[in-house]
């Protein structure tokens, strides 16, 4: 009778504590919590956290997260309105504000993160085709780019590497899209905190055209540069031969002068020199004239020569000379 009696004693305390464990529950902080028996809410959402009690067996406690929940889109290729095609991928953080709402709606997390790609995929598609790619890409209207202090205006005079005017640029076209999602996703209890541009990149088919759009705008400048170059180095060497000449002439002319001066000194000391008397005036003649005989004659030359000439005077003179020495020797 006794060990009956503590079996029984033993059961009812096993049904009390499982009465009690299936009754009893508890909300921690970054939750709140939907009641629901046989499938349907029951009462308010707790949302207060603490320990809180249910009917047991019959009602199910469903745990909604409270926190800043996040989203990451995957990447999607879309067209912008100037028919170029990119491939843009979101994220954004969004939050269960009415979570009875949420529950009945979508139940859990899983759905929500479907639900949210469908919207925020459409206004994004949506937003990108009414923008052109500079819209989407740039964030500042008055942005001012930054150029090589080498290239200076050259860019500007050749239409290149000049920002095209924008008049919303990308943080503009976000909010578009966040009014947009955020007045759709609010119907499931969800409050939409934030959306940003993760990732926004040329399509694959477009790529390799803005690169050599890129390519043949910088092959341009180098060109420019090139031809700025050859014309600078074509002028430099025109000047350098210009001075060249300039300074040969001036030496040239310097030599002349000094030349000249130094033909009439030495003919003036020769004047002076040969003009003292008429035996030093002949003397000068005769050495004048043996001086021509090595520029007119050389080993073969055969000259036909006048005896009245003056080359030939002197000539003659030897052989007076030589003959006269031949007979006063034959004399003696």
């Amino acid at each position: 009778m006794k060990f009956k009696t503590i079996g029984v004693v033993s059961a009812l305390i096993s049904v009390v504590t499982l009465v009690l464990y299936s009754a009893l529950y508890t909300v921690d902080e970054v939750d709140q919590v939907i009641i629901t028996q046989f499938g349907k809410p029951v009462g308010s959402p707790v949302v207060t956290p603490g320990l809180n009690i249910k009917v047991p067996f019959i009602q199910k406690v469903n745990v909604v997260e409270k926190r800043v929940l996040e989203w990451d889109g995957a990447p999607s290729d879309m067209p912008t309105k100037d028919k170029l095609y990119i491939s843009v991928e979101l994220f954004a953080r969004w939050k269960i504000v009415d979570p009875l709402q949420y529950y009945l709606r979508l139940r859990d997390e899983r759905s929500a993160q479907s639900r949210l790609d469908d919207i925020l995929g459409s206004e994004t598609r949506n937003a990108i085709a009414k923008h052109e790619l500079i819209e989407v890409i740039r964030t500042t209207k008055d942005r001012v780019p930054v150029r090589d202090g080498l290239i200076g205006n050259m860019e500007e005079t050749i239409k290149i590497g000049t920002l095209v005017p924008i008049y919303k640029g990308r943080k503009r076209v976000e909010e578009e899209i966040f009014t947009s999602a955020a007045q759709k996703i609010q119907v499931f209890g969800i409050e939409l905190l934030d959306i940003r541009f993760k990732r926004i990149n040329y399509n694959e088919s477009v790529r390799p055209k803005i690169y050599e759009r890129m390519i043949s705008e910088r092959r341009q400048i180098a060109e420019r540069f090139l031809s700025e170059g050859n014309g600078e180095s074509a002028r430099i060497r025109g000047d350098r031969v210009r001075e060249l000449d300039k300074i040969q002439s001036e030496a040239y002319r310097e030599v002349e002068e000094i030349r000249g001066a130094a033909d009439a000194k030495a003919a003036e000391i020769y004047s002076r020199a040969y003009n003292q008397s008429n035996d030093a005036v002949e003397f000068y003649e005769f050495i004048r004239t043996l001086r021509s005989y090595d520029s007119v004659f050389s080993d073969n030359t055969s000259v036909i020569l006048s005896t009245d000439g003056d080359l030939f005077r002197f000539l003659g003179g030897f052989e007076t000379l030589s003959s006269k020495q031949e007979t006063k020797q034959s004399d003696d």
